[in-house]
């Protein structure tokens, strides 16, 4: 386990985070994922808090991740559906997140289709003078700060297992390509890999991936105050320049539910053009590996029979980096400053 200072309350955004805190997430995961691995996979790390599902979107992989995860860690929690929730009686969204503060949760976990919302509980609970942490688990089309981190984690844990770093990155071309404009998963993972030193490219239809795009990247970092990162971002709005060479694929679904206007053609025509297959791999590095974040439109983003395949696909290794991943950070929120013994 790391020895090492963890300065945040809450987890909202990729966008600030540091070096030593990404490695500090990653070798805080890379001991649970060991941990994992026993018979006894559970560890009182965080015996006697409470942590709060509070996702007022469906979720299926997030959600049992994050409960998995506090149940691993010996926490007791509490989950929130909106569909059968006193919100369908007129509470706002700040009263139920009181209602569950009044329940004496330590750790928020929230989700939500329109982005900000994890920041205004968070500003809510700090203004209230309460020791609570909010993890922002997908606000709209903003971020998903945890789905980037374990992404960061598969990759690196697949080049150096027992000590996954940022640093590993460093120089590589990690292709996104798909529905770039209503990710949230894509924006974190823009903030974490060009952080690492890697090549980022972009790649989709120029509806799903507008030229202001790289704009948010560069007026980010011209407002930091701390050494300016050089971030290798570009955008292409055609797959082969994207994949030439690429050491990876990250394909991301075509999110229909929150596309307002008629952006595609259709859905066989993205996937001859964009939809990643054996054949479009060819362009890559021999040894190149694919992700997708899920859930996966087979047949769209990528061939069935890729995502099944092994010797290519990290998508199943994703699912499992989710549950270490999530467990490093609510331990690390949940733990704070004090001193506490991972493995007991």
């Amino acid at each position: 386990m790391p020895t090492t200072t963890w300065n945040r309350d809450h987890v909202l955004s990729l966008a600030d985070f540091t070096t030593a805190e990404y490695d500090t997430v990653l070798q805080t995961a890379a001991s649970f994922q060991e941990v994992l691995s026993r018979r006894t996979k559970k560890v009182p790390s965080l015996q006697g808090q409470v942590v709060a599902n509070l996702f007022f979107e469906p979720s299926t992989r997030t959600r049992s991740s994050f409960e998995l995860a506090a149940k691993r860690l010996s926490a007791d929690t509490l989950n929130f559906a909106a569909a059968s929730s006193s919100m369908t009686k007129g509470e706002t969204i700040l009263d139920t997140a009181k209602t569950y503060l009044a329940m004496g949760t330590d750790i928020m976990v929230i989700r939500h289709k329109e982005a900000g919302v994890p920041h205004a509980i968070a500003q809510e609970m700090d203004r209230l003078g309460m020791r609570v942490s909010v993890l922002n688990a997908g606000d709209g089309q903003h971020e998903h700060p945890s789905q980037a981190l374990l992404d960061l984690f598969t990759i690196c844990t697949l080049i150096d297992r027992s000590h996954p770093r940022l640093e590993l990155l460093k120089d590589k071309k990690i292709a996104i390509v798909g529905d770039i404009l209503h990710s949230r998963v894509a924006r974190s993972n823009i903030w974490s890999l060009t952080a690492s030193g890697a090549e980022v490219h972009l790649a989709a239809p120029p509806t799903l991936l507008p030229k202001l795009f790289q704009d948010f990247v560069l007026a980010a970092d011209e407002k930091d105050s701390s050494p300016q990162l050089n971030r290798k971002l570009f955008l292409h709005w055609d797959l082969k320049p994207a994949l030439e060479d690429a050491d990876l694929v990250m394909t991301l679904r075509l999110q229909k539910e929150r596309m307002t206007a008629y952006l595609l053609p259709s859905l066989r025509e993205y996937h001859q053009t964009f939809g990643i297959t054996r054949q479009k791999l060819q362009l890559c590095k021999p040894d190149v590996k694919v992700l997708h974040p899920g859930p996966v439109n087979r047949g769209v983003e990528i061939s069935s029979d890729l995502m099944d395949d092994p010797e290519f696909s990290l998508i199943q290794s994703q699912v499992t980096s989710g549950i270490a991943i999530r467990m490093a950070l609510l331990y690390l929120l949940g733990s704070g400053n004090d001193s506490h013994t991972l493995i007991k």
